[in-house]
């Protein structure tokens, strides 16, 4: 369940939208359906007992996810509604709340009028943030799903300026897995006409926010979605930073194994060849391409054992667990070559010695 807090300026326009074809009217108090200009008129009534409310119009959508279509009735829907229209201190005032039928997943509109029965005020204040508290509470109360999210939002629907907030939103979700740094972001940005600035402490150089910017329109990021704070962001760019180098440490540490492993399995098996190479030795490989290419594997009558399935990457292992694994094993694999080429010498040395007494 989510609910959205729509921006109206007038009763005419919000209800003239809410009641349309494809609906139908749940519930209504103080006001009389179905006739639109008689509910408008209504609610504009009402405005007259307390003038110093510039905007009156209270809208708010509440969205279900498809998989709740099956179970979510109109009584259920209701009874939904007016647990949050309690919870979100939507009392003792003039409401309408009318179902669409128009999309796949179930919603309705809740139109109220701010301006109470008895000429108070019903508060916006902090409107947002008790909506989600209340749209989370009720989501696990009744056992329901969290849709629809943005990617299940229809973009040819909307209008300004949630249209362009989505293309923003659109551009930052696909340019920020090839972006690594803020510099890179607002080149990608950029490309596609969307300008990006930052908000600062005081008159101090650190900045505490991000603003982005297109058709007119500016958003900062938390506004176009949570992950897109500035400090969300920041820390995304820290994370990819960090693993960036990880990454070349790792990288280093590998190919460097690669080469000491090398260098032993000629010291102890000399060099690898193909069968019928006089001072070569058959031996089975693995293949890791690049710029590794072919490793030989130990004999399997060597002292020394490493299996090409001990290399391959086990099933749920990460890239990274998976060249850390292998390098390690590598590396003991080489200091054991080295150590059993050492022992050979030593062998060979004694035997020698004997042969000349």
């Amino acid at each position: 369940m989510i609910g959205k807090i729509i921006a109206g300026s007038s009763f005419a326009g919000t209800v003239g939208y809410v009641v349309k074809k494809q609906s139908r009217i749940l519930a209504a108090e103080g006001v009389t359906p179905p006739n639109v200009r008689e509910m408008v008129q209504d609610f504009k009534d009402q405005t007259l007992l307390n003038l110093r409310i510039k905007n009156a119009v209270g809208h708010i959508s509440l969205s279900f996810s498809p998989k709740d279509s099956v179970r979510m009735t109109d009584a259920l829907m209701l009874d939904i509604a007016k647990e949050y229209m309690l919870r979100m201190g939507i009392m003792d005032t003039q409401y309408l709340l009318v179902r669409h039928l128009d999309q796949p997943h179930p919603h309705c509109h809740l139109v109220y009028n701010r301006v109470g029965n008895n000429g108070q005020t019903i508060s916006d204040k902090k409107i947002k943030i008790r909506n989600a508290k209340v749209c989370r509470a009720l989501t696990e109360k009744y056992g329901l799903h969290f849709a629809p999210d943005k990617e299940s939002v229809r973009r040819e629907r909307l209008r300004e300026p949630d249209k362009t907030k989505y293309e923003i939103y659109d551009a930052i979700k696909a340019v920020l897995p090839r972006s690594r740094s803020w510099e890179e972001l607002e080149k990608h940005l950029k490309a596609q006409g969307i300008r990006m600035r930052y908000k600062y402490c005081g008159s101090t150089n650190q900045k505490q926010g991000v603003l982005f910017s297109k058709n007119g329109f500016e958003f900062s990021g938390s506004k176009i979605d949570r992950q897109f704070s500035y400090s969300k962001l920041n820390r995304h760019f820290t994370q990819t930073q960090q693993q960036t180098r990880y990454w070349a440490t790792l990288a280093k540490g590998f190919h460097a194994v690669i080469g000491n492993y090398r260098s032993a399995y000629t010291g102890l098996f000399g060099n690898i060849g193909r069968s019928g190479n006089k001072g070569q030795v058959d031996a089975d490989s693995i293949n890791f391409g690049g710029n590794i290419g072919t490793l030989p594997l130990p004999p399997h009558d060597s002292p020394v054992g490493l299996s090409a399935a001990q290399l391959q990457r086990k099933p749920g292992e990460s890239p990274k667990e998976h060249i850390a694994r292998i390098t390690a094993l590598l590396n003991s694999v080489a200091e054991a070559m080295a150590i059993a080429a050492m022992e050979q010498k030593c062998r060979q040395r004694e035997r020698k010695t004997k042969m000349k007494l």
